[in-house]
């Protein structure tokens, strides 16, 4: 048994000991008639059950390494430091954080952090999402993976920049992917979001299209592109997608209350 079609498989120059996937609302059968479709968030309403269950079938699906290293996300730019975890009731390590002016520090087995990064293999990264954008990273060499979770308040905090930061490996040689998210013609914001953009870089203004008094429609993609640029990525994939309109999406703008969160995976084989 493989992973639905329908789940997202990154299109990039990984080399072949990295794996990366981005699921979607198609899960098992058991799991269909829930209106958050496949949810594998714990913080949207859903099901308790309904999501352990769900995480279960993530994991043998896919027949994962190690139980993904979810995140408490907040919309910051703290970056958890990740070594392996074992399955679930063989004991948890500790783990490190960086990032908003936190030192390494011991954290729990579900850090509040909105990136990660990790050199082990068999560490498997996690980002939520249900509009905002999730951004995978990998070493060219394989040596290294990072994700981060970018809505418009951690890009414009500089999350994209915090995670590269606690990476080792250099610029020139990282690759980035650009997951689904909501695309500018469904993304209208106000002139805080504009604002928040325009006074890191006034470069950003590309990225902003007037729509009426007051209002933007704002390119998430771009505006990621732009900060990875700056930060010295040349490698940068994926960016084509639109969580509000299409169906097999999770869309918290389409859905509200009801939306669930899809996961962005990424880890290395040994």
């Amino acid at each position: 048994m493989g992973p639905p079609d329908a789940w997202i498989i990154p299109d990039w120059p990984a080399p072949p000991n990295v794996r990366a996937v981005t699921t979607t609302r198609e899960g098992p059968e058991s799991s269909l008639p829930s209106p958050f479709g496949f949810n594998l968030g714990t913080r949207c309403g859903d099901d308790p059950g309904t999501v352990n269950m769900n995480r279960a079938f993530l994991r043998d699906v896919l027949s994962l390494p190690s139980e993904p290293r979810w995140l408490r996300q907040v919309h910051g730019t703290v970056v958890a430091r990740f070594s392996p975890l074992p399955l679930a009731g063989e004991g948890s390590p500790r783990e490190a954080r960086t990032g908003e002016g936190n030192s390494s520090s011991e954290i729990p087995d579900e850090p509040v952090a909105d990136a990660a990064v990790t050199h082990t293999p068999g560490v498997v990264l996690a980002i939520q999402t249900a509009d905002c954008l999730p951004v995978l990273f990998c070493a060219g060499d394989g040596s290294e993976i990072a994700a981060a979770h970018a809505g418009w308040r951690g890009l414009s905090a500089g999350v994209l920049e915090a995670t590269l930061a606690a990476t080792q490996t250099p610029r020139k040689k990282m690759i980035a992917w650009l997951g689904p998210a909501i695309a500018a013609k469904s993304y209208e914001v106000g002139g805080e979001v504009r604002d928040a953009f325009m006074a890191h870089d006034v470069a950003a203004a590309s990225a902003f299209t007037a729509t009426r008094p007051g209002h933007w429609s704002c390119d998430l993609y771009e505006l990621a592109r732009q900060r990875l640029h700056a930060a010295g990525i040349e490698r940068i994939f994926g960016g084509d997608l639109d969580t509000f309109t299409c169906p097999c999406l999770h869309s918290y703008r389409r859905g509200g209350a009801r939306s669930g969160r899809m996961a962005s995976l990424v880890w290395l084989l040994a």
